[in-house]
């Protein structure tokens, strides 16, 4: 044999033993998080239609006892088809559930613009908050509800529900879906 055909014998052996290396540090390595987002695969969560949960997003991951939590909760443009007034945000009954939301840091955004509010009212015996627009908007818009500075609940899955209030001239409280959070134990 050649010196040239030794060497690149050499050479091959040592790059399939470090592609084999590779292979398996990045399949022992699990991927990173970057953001709960979505219900995912939800078989049994009590919503009457898969069509009625609603996407949402945690920027910090939903770590419990984190102050500074931003939430992300989001409508399709094909569930807000009357204008809308008021959101209507009510979460379950649920003795566990100890977070805590900022009504001054909270927004309503379409296209990544914030809408100016009028008032952002959390009643926390009704587990109740009303977001209510300024300016009514538009029917067949997206709309993303933001809470900035939440304080996540102990670790568990929440239900939040979205209701508005149409702005035509007789003006209704229509279900728009159902937003399951999951806040993760760290």
């Amino acid at each position: 044999m050649s010196k040239v055909t030794n060497i690149a014998r050499g050479l091959s052996k040592r790059v399939i033993a470090a592609l084999a290396l590779s292979g398996c540090v990045l399949t022992g390595v699990q991927p990173l998080s970057l953001a709960n987002g979505n219900p995912g695969l939800v078989i049994f969560s009590g919503v009457e239609e898969r069509s009625d949960i609603l996407g949402y997003k945690l920027d910090f991951d939903g770590r419990p006892r984190f102050m500074g939590e931003r939430m992300r909760l989001r409508i399709k443009k094909k569930k807000l088809s009357q204008g809308v007034s008021k959101f209507f945000i009510s979460y379950l009954k649920d003795p566990e559930f100890d977070g805590k939301f900022n009504t001054n840091s909270v927004e309503v955004r379409v296209d990544g613009e914030s809408l100016p509010l009028k008032d952002v009212y959390w009643d926390k015996e009704s587990r109740v908050i009303e977001i209510d627009l300024k300016e009514p908007l538009e029917a067949g818009n997206a709309a993303e509800i933001v809470f900035s500075n939440l304080k996540n609940p102990s670790s568990g899955t929440y239900y939040f529900i979205c209701d508005v209030l149409t702005s035509g001239q007789i003006p209704l409280r229509v279900y728009i879906g159902t937003w399951i959070v999951s806040f993760n134990r760290t």
